[in-house]
């Protein structure tokens, strides 16, 4: 850098210039939206999604939100009348398309030789004697009984679908307002994917709104205590400030939405655009301690010439790593890796130059006797003992690290894929309790449909539903499986005589099948049918409802549907959420893997360029594997998923904690340039740069330990392994990286 540009009048450009930029970055953040919907993270053209298209295309649109509701008894006559009053409520209201409950369920049954097809609920029972003849008679029936009404009686579910054109947010409260006002605010909990983004969005946005200034009010405090002046703290969260906002600005000019990673920009920016302005303000301060002599202008340019390349290399390597993001699958994640590049390019321009400019002007302040051996703070004393195990127990250090590496390695062969997209709530949210009873006693919130066509009439097509049903029950984790042929079979039972062949039994015919349906024409409404086939019988829907914990048991069933419908002439393909969660699940691993490669590979280039030596890039990389294999390793050992957000956190532990080793490279070569031996560079280093490193690292951390307070379960999981993969960094260049230079004599 000129230090010429820091002279009047280029200094007040340098001021003024990101002003402007910053407050022109911050018009477009009011038209910004949070996008919550976790099924657009996965690219658009995705095979999953475009199957749910399909299907929309024929049966229309089915996004529901799912109400469970707990009682006593669920056929009390007073429960049941509440929840009549509330279902009639709901259907009448212009927010909402259509309601399955028990009170639209059917009963199909046989009588006097007759196919009846009744309600479900065919009385409100006044004593126990109705009670119990209403209990016996839910339970013969099939389509309600363990579908709509649990086994025990305790749990009632209704399922509601509404109309386009009105937000999350206005379904959810209309859907509250009319269950709260009859049933009561308690012994009701409800689930789906549209309650899921309402509750993603309100609680993103708090976070947005609450966690960043939370960051940035903790973060001043911490500076002020290392550094003791109020330069210390106010210079560089200008810098934080700024480009944290070029960062969010980007997101509406760029045409992104603010997704649910969006959470993670702030923080990320706040915790990254700190480093480089601490590391000033620290060599500033090592100077004034030392030449106390010097002026102002001369301590200020002495700072950034000596630190410019090694910060301008510890940017590089953080916009590497960052970018790795790019070629992650979900699309949110390489809009963060783009966004926050370019504002931690920004942020290196405030820190050489806006920062500078700034300080020259100031007056000097006293002296810090933490550089002149007058002072012994927390940081000091650690940095301290640091050094003194570094040059004693090298070996140690080295043998315990490879233990921990060789422990941590082992966990990661645990480590999952999530598929359950409410345990972004935490265990106490309704959303989580709901989907715990559906997964208990009605078979699960999995569920995936397969599209037949063809004659659907035909006992082939028929058939073949049935051969669909059979290949899903074998697993245990299956709940029910809907559809024509289900129903069919129902009938069946109802229109012949127990020691008839055909009871229980497809016809065998087009015509005897076309019969049945004409039956239940005749006893029951035409439209139950849209549910599970078109008008003109050319295509119909099976529906597969099962539950899963983890990722092997949901392959069991996705993988079985998948080979069915490969080697089924009628059924054409598969559809549903729960593959678009799989699509989700594979662009998560994938993600990660691709990312960790680019970052990695772009880092390892860097550093070999950087200090003209592959060797010394290698032992750079070292911090690297140590931090992620650990990470990783911590997750597989305490059963923590891979999901949205921890598949970010190996390119973003890399692109922080690498400008921990360059730093410390960089002060060693300069004292082994000077003649001194490796010890004693080292002990130098530990003591005076590796006071920025620390505060540095620690002022990280606790920007990111605002995630704790985060209402999202995700993030909370984030904060942690981000805390956990800092501390490792700054360990390993701290302890790790001097004690292998020690033993290899590094020259």
């Amino acid at each position: 850098m000129k230090n010429k540009l820091l002279n009047k009048p280029y200094r007040y450009f340098l001021i003024v210039i990101p002003v402007i930029l910053f407050l022109a970055f911050l018009i477009p953040l009011k038209d910004a939206k949070i996008n919550p919907d976790l099924m657009r993270y996965t690219p658009q053209g995705t095979e999953s999604k475009l199957n749910i298209e399909k299907t929309e295309d024929v049966f229309g649109k089915y996004d529901p939100v799912i109400v469970v509701f707990k009682a006593d008894d669920i056929i009390d006559g007073g429960v049941l009348e509440k929840l009549s009053s509330i279902h009639d409520e709901i259907s009448n209201d212009e927010m909402f398309s259509d309601v399955i409950s028990v009170f639209t369920s059917k009963h199909i049954r046989s009588q006097d030789g007759f196919m009846l097809v009744d309600p479900a609920i065919n009385i409100i029972p006044e004593n126990e004697e109705e009670k119990e003849e209403l209990r016996a008679y839910v339970k013969s029936n099939t389509l309600a009984y363990k579908l709509l009404v649990s086994e025990n009686f305790k749990y009632t579910v209704m399922i509601i679908n509404p109309e386009e054109g009105f937000s999350d947010s206005e379904i959810i409260a209309k859907v509250e307002e009319i269950v709260t006002k009859t049933w009561g605010a308690k012994n009701y909990d409800i689930t789906g994917m549209l309650y899921l983004r309402d509750v993603v969005q309100e609680k993103a946005t708090r976070d947005l709104m609450f966690l960043m200034p939370l960051a940035l009010l903790i973060m001043i405090v911490f500076l002020f205590i290392s550094f003791r002046e109020k330069r210390g703290v106010f210079l560089p969260m200008l810098v934080v400030i700024f480009s944290t906002g070029i960062s969010m600005g980007l997101m509406p000019l760029m045409g992104y939405e603010l997704s649910l990673i969006a959470v993670l920009i702030p923080i990320l920016m706040i915790s990254i655009a700190n480093n480089y302005g601490v590391h000033i303000i620290s060599k500033y301060q090592e100077l004034n301690a030392l030449y106390p002599e010097r002026s102002m202008d001369q301590i200020v340019k002495e700072s950034v010439n000596s630190l410019s390349k090694p910060i301008l290399l510890t940017g590089l390597t953080t916009i590497a790593g960052v970018l790795g993001l790019l070629v992650h699958i979900m699309e949110p994640a390489v809009q963060m890796g783009v966004v926050c590049s370019i504002g931690i390019a920004f942020a290196l321009y405030l820190s050489l130059y806006f920062l500078p400019a700034i300080l020259i002007g100031m007056k000097k302040g006293k002296p810090q006797k933490s550089f002149n051996g007058q002072r012994n703070s927390p940081i000091d004393k650690l940095l301290k003992l640091a050094s003194s195990l570094v040059l004693t127990k090298s070996k140690t250090i080295i043998i315990v690290f490879s233990s921990i590496f060789v422990l941590a390695a082992v966990g990661t062969t645990r480590l999952e894929v999530t598929i359950n997209n409410e345990k972004l709530m935490p265990a106490s949210h309704s959303i989580r309790k709901a989907t715990e009873v559906m997964n208990t006693y009605f078979g699960g919130t999995k569920t995936i449909s397969v599209m037949f066509e063809g004659d659907i009439k035909s006992p082939e097509v028929i058939n073949d539903m049935v051969k669909l049903e059979e290949t899903v029950k074998q697993f245990p984790q299956t709940g029910n499986v809907n559809s024509l042929a289900s129903i069919l079979k129902i009938m069946s039972k109802a229109l012949n005589d127990p020691s008839d062949p055909a009871y229980g039994e497809i016809p065998e015919t087009r015509d005897g099948i076309a019969q049945y349906i004409e039956f239940y024409n005749m006893s029951g409404d035409p439209e139950d049918f849209e549910k599970f086939v078109d008008f003109n019988f050319e295509k119909a829907i099976v529906n597969i409802q099962f539950h899963a914990k983890n990722i092997k048991e949901y392959n069991e069933v996705a993988n079985a549907i998948s080979d069915f419908c490969k080697n089924s002439e009628h059924a054409k393909f598969e559809s549903g959420i729960s593959l678009v969660e799989k699509d989700m699940a594979i662009s998560i691993a994938q993600g990660q893997i691709y990312s960790l490669i680019l970052a990695f590979t772009a880092i390892l280039l860097l550093m070999w360029m950087i200090f003209r030596s592959f060797k010394t890039g290698l032992i750079g990389c070292i911090p690297l594997v140590f931090t992620i294999v650990c990470n990783f390793g911590l997750m597989g050992w305490l059963g923590l998923r891979l999901d949205i957000a921890t598949s970010l956190l190996s390119s973003v532990a890399i692109g922080i904690g690498v400008d921990y080793t360059i730093h410390l490279f960089w002060r060693i070569r300069s004292e082994l340039n000077l003649g001194k031996p490796l010890t004693e560079a080292i002990d130098i280093c530990l003591r005076n740069t590796g006071r920025g490193i620390a505060i540095n690292a620690f002022s990280v951390m606790i920007g990111f330990s605002v995630l704790f307070l985060s209402g999202i379960i995700m993030l909370k999981t984030f904060g942690f392994l981000i805390l956990f993969s800092l501390l490792l960094c700054l360990l390993c260049a701290l302890i790790l990286i001097p004690a292998i230079l020690i033993r290899m004599k590094y020259k």
